[in-house]
């Protein structure tokens, strides 16, 4: 047993930080006004990951399908997102962004982390996922000539080293707030053989003992990787 008191931890953590609006109605808000509140659990997280030695976080921050909703919830969420960036910025960690860099619709103030930018003593990799889309995600697999010499593609080649998210390591383990039973689209390449764990309570209402139970139950997984 380790000295935090777990058996066994995941190497990577997938997290949908899901109700932000659900919570905010709730509380006889605009829905917009969830996103903000949704921050501090996000640094409240990344401690306790660094605390027990969790090598890389990836934070769902808002899809390419989000983008349909109201405006003023888009821009809600677009805000969030680059606020929490900038909050783990000059902590001890790695960061990176990742989803559709030329659409209008990709923060401008977050396109210098389309390369991994490290901070500090760099104790943990962090990944956003924004404007991010699963289809967008594996097109690059599709269109990508290895040769570079535009010919006809390889099929042959390694999935993993040719989609737009190839930075991004197999997930052991996804917990999603907010008692939404799916993936949404999540990193469907790297989650192919994660472990799926729901909080029911919303993101806004995280509280630390989510995050144990959560690790709690993944201990008791049987992980094989299909063998």
């Amino acid at each position: 047993m380790t000295k935090t008191g777990f058996k066994r931890l995941p190497k990577h953590i997938g997290v949908i930080p899901d109700g932000n609006r659900r919570w905010a109605q709730s509380k006889g808000l605009p829905k917009q006004d969830g996103y903000q509140n949704g921050l501090n659990p996000g640094l409240m997280l990344y401690e306790l990951c660094v605390e027990l030695g969790i090598p890389e976080l990836t934070f769902y921050g808002f899809t390419q399908d989000n983008t349909k909703r109201p405006a003023v919830q888009t821009r809600a969420f677009q805000k969030a997102c680059v606020d929490a960036v900038n909050m783990l910025a000059n902590r001890d960690a790695s960061l990176l962004v990742i989803g559709d860099y030329e659409s209008p619709l990709f923060p401008p103030q977050l396109q210098e982390y389309k390369q991994r930018k490290t901070f500090g003593r760099g104790l943990i990799k962090i990944n956003f996922l924004v404007n991010y889309g699963w289809w967008w995600d594996l097109h690059h697999f599709y269109n990508m000539d290895p040769t570079g010499g535009g010919g006809v593609k390889n099929t042959k080649r390694n999935v993993l080293e040719a989609i737009a998210s190839r930075d991004v390591s197999r997930i052991d383990l996804i917990i999603r707030w907010g008692g939404r039973r799916r993936l949404s689209g999540f990193l469907p390449v790297q989650s192919i053989y994660a472990d799926f764990y729901v909080v029911d309570d919303m993101w806004p209402d995280f509280r630390k003992e989510h995050f144990y139970e959560a690790l709690r139950w993944y201990e008791t997984q049987d992980i094989t990787l299909g063998g």
